[in-house]
């Protein structure tokens, strides 16, 4: 059922934690070749990774448009469950649902408004119709009630959760203009703390840099590991430009406390050396108009931030990268009891964004 007169906080509902445990992760397809390079056929070659490494934690619910419902079918992957959901792109993080939950086991979705980040300001593709219904579908599937919002902007990549309150999120996306240009940050804040149950948001000044597919979305660049811990990336080099992104993201949390007046603890991931993309993947994509173009040289958003937290591993983006290392011991350190899956996500990168945002989880109550 769709809910049009009440919000979840109003009803006692809150986003949980994406390191609290998952009933299921979602995933959409990708194919479309204006995005993905050589029919897409890479990036697919990564995504089936992806997809099978989650599944051996947490079964996977794979949504494709008709066109590769066959193509998926017969890959015959264990505890994966292929649907067909229509979509304009695979970017499920964005276009899916937020589910959000209460204290006596019961779950319902979010239905942002979606514009394929920014609309016809500055948004990647049109049309996006088909993204828009993701939500809605995904609800259904889940055999939940849903909150649908029909003038409200956000992208699932634009927020992040402690399950406790805390809300973090960047000015640099979430007051671009091609999002909710008629709104004032007080009221985009008011908005997230209605629809995530949340008590406190916390605003980084920007995302990482040349994150200009999704105007600097937040899980590119800081999440939650636990109440009160962060993973944020870092650049040593202060010539390089992230290097200033970083330091104020460092000095702005390092001033701040959470929903529960905690001090934030930040732990330091190195980025990636600068990843470029070659003359060769630049030729590779389809130039069709309105798409958001791949060019040489051109400086991919590379983080190892963009990791998926799934029941009993952390899928983690690599880049054959002399930093690999560094990020997988960060993370084991942090995660003691989970499997760190690194898996090489230059396919994906080429898209537009990482793990993390290919991937949306569902609660488990």
């Amino acid at each position: 059922m769709r809910i049009n007169d009440s919000t979840p906080k109003a009803d006692g509902f809150y986003m949980p934690a994406e390191f609290e445990e998952h009933r299921c992760t979602y995933v959409l397809w990708p194919e479309r070749e204006d995005n993905w390079r050589e029919n897409a056929e890479p990036g697919q070659a990564v995504f089936k990774q992806v997809i099978r490494t989650i599944a051996k934690y947490e079964p996977v619910m794979v949504g494709t448009n008709k066109s590769q419902y066959l193509n998926l079918l017969e890959m015959n992957m264990p505890n994966v469950q292929i649907l067909e959901i229509s979509n304009n792109d695979a970017w499920i993080r964005d276009c899916g649902a937020t589910f959000v939950v209460n204290g006596t086991g019961n779950m319902r979705a979010v239905d942002w408004k979606f514009n394929a980040w920014g609309g016809l300001v500055n948004g990647l593709y049109f049309p996006w119709d088909q993204d828009d219904f993701v939500a809605a579908k995904m609800a259904a599937i889940e055999g939940v009630d849903y909150y649908h919002l029909t003038d409200f902007v956000l992208e699932g990549g634009s927020i992040h959760s402690d399950g406790q309150g805390t809300i973090l999120t960047t000015e640099e996306c979430l007051l671009d203009p091609g999002r909710n240009p008629d709104m004032t940050k007080e009221q985009i804040e008011e908005m997230l703390k209605e629809y995530l149950g949340a008590e406190k948001v916390l605003w980084l000044p920007k995302g990482i840099y040349m994150d200009e597919d999704t105007n600097g979305h937040v899980d590119n660049i800081c999440q939650f590991v636990e109440p009160g811990k962060v993973v944020l990336a870092w650049e040593d080099n202060e010539q390089d430009p992230q290097y200033e992104r970083s330091k104020a993201a460092y000095d702005y949390l390092s001033s701040q406390t959470d929903a529960k007046g905690r001090s934030l603890e930040i732990v330091k991931i190195h980025v990636p050396n600068p990843v470029l993309i070659t003359q060769e993947e630049a030729d590779h994509v389809d130039v069709v108009e309105g798409s958001f173009p791949r060019r040489e040289g051109d400086r991919l958003p590379a983080s190892y931030v963009n990791y998926y937290n799934c029941n009993g591993a952390i899928i983690l983006p690599i880049f054959n990268d002399p930093h690999d290392q560094e990020a997988i011991d960060t993370l084991q350190s942090l995660f003691p009891d989970k499997v760190i899956e690194p898996i090489y996500a230059r396919e994906i990168i080429l898209g537009g964004g990482n793990i993390h945002c290919i991937t949306q989880q569902v609660p488990r109550l």
